[in-house]
């Protein structure tokens, strides 16, 4: 194992871990992974990867930090309001961490980057907040054979599953969009800042565990949690054999034909991917 004694002393908690031990450590120190979003969700799950010790962490965002963001993006404070949240975000991550690579990708999710930026990284945590930018990061993960986590918030309410290749896809979960105006984004409808937390850190945790390789993965299963009844119930997630991205006979070949705009969802910045 490659590690200094600043290393060994920083991760001894995920090193006394027989399921991670200096082998799993060492693992995350050369594992890559890319946030969509450094918005509500992308905030947590960034600084605890950051964290973790994740050798390289990308962020996808072309937005800015706004004073309504700080009720829940927690990586960004008030003194960097109009900066670039992948940059404000980079800023509290290398404080947490400075031996974790961050990468600011501050452009916005397109049909003509998505496939180039995810093939970059071992895997894709999605925080976007709404469809067309969902559907294009899960068609792009799919296409390139990267696992995707993805999670999702509105008012109280979180939902979360991971999709790895050859499994049950996103699109298996939710064919096609909503029609425009049937859900509300944050903006309308609302969300409680600590269900962003909760569900930020879970899909953390969920990306921990690929990497790593251990617990049992949310793959062909999707969590869902109620914040106010304090209840989390999992459904099972059956593969498609109609998908028109995983299925026997797959649709979805060039992203550039399959995406345009759509309803805002809820989970990062209003903008790029969230």
């Amino acid at each position: 194992m490659n590690f200094s004694d600043e290393e060994i002393q920083r991760y001894a908690r995920h090193i006394l871990l027989p399921e991670v031990g200096g082998t799993g450590q060492e693992a995350l120190k050369n594992a890559s992974v890319l946030v969509i979003g450094a918005g509500g969700l992308g905030s947590p799950v960034a600084l605890y990867l950051a964290a973790a010790g994740v050798g390289r962490i990308g962020l996808v965002d072309d937005d800015v930090v706004d004073l309504s963001n700080l009720q829940r993006q927690i990586a960004h404070v008030t003194a960097r309001v109009g900066q670039p949240k992948v940059e404000s975000a980079a800023t509290a991550m290398r404080a947490i961490n400075p031996g974790t690579r961050v990468d600011c990708h501050n452009v916005r999710l397109a049909a003509d980057n998505a496939r180039a930026l995810v093939r970059g990284y071992d895997l894709v945590c999605d925080g976007s907040d709404n469809f067309a930018t969902r559907y294009l990061v899960a068609d792009a993960c799919a296409l390139e054979g990267r696992t995707l986590i993805s999670a999702a918030v509105l008012r109280f309410e979180g939902q979360l599953s991971t999709f790895r290749p050859g499994g049950p896809c996103y699109r298996c979960l939710y064919p096609e969009a909503p029609p425009a105006g049937t859900v509300p984004s944050c903006a309308e409808a609302g969300v409680f800042g600590a269900v962003t937390g909760v569900m930020g850190t879970l899909q953390a945790t969920e990306a921990l565990k690929e990497i790593l390789g251990i617990g049992e993965s949310l793959s062909g299963r999707l969590l869902v949690w109620d914040a106010l009844a304090m209840r989390f119930h999992t459904i099972t997630l059956p593969a498609d054999p109609d998908c028109a991205l995983c299925g026997a006979h797959p649709a979805i070949h060039d992203l550039s034909a399959h995406h345009g705009p759509a309803p805002a969802l809820c989970g990062v910045p209003e903008s790029a991917a969230p």
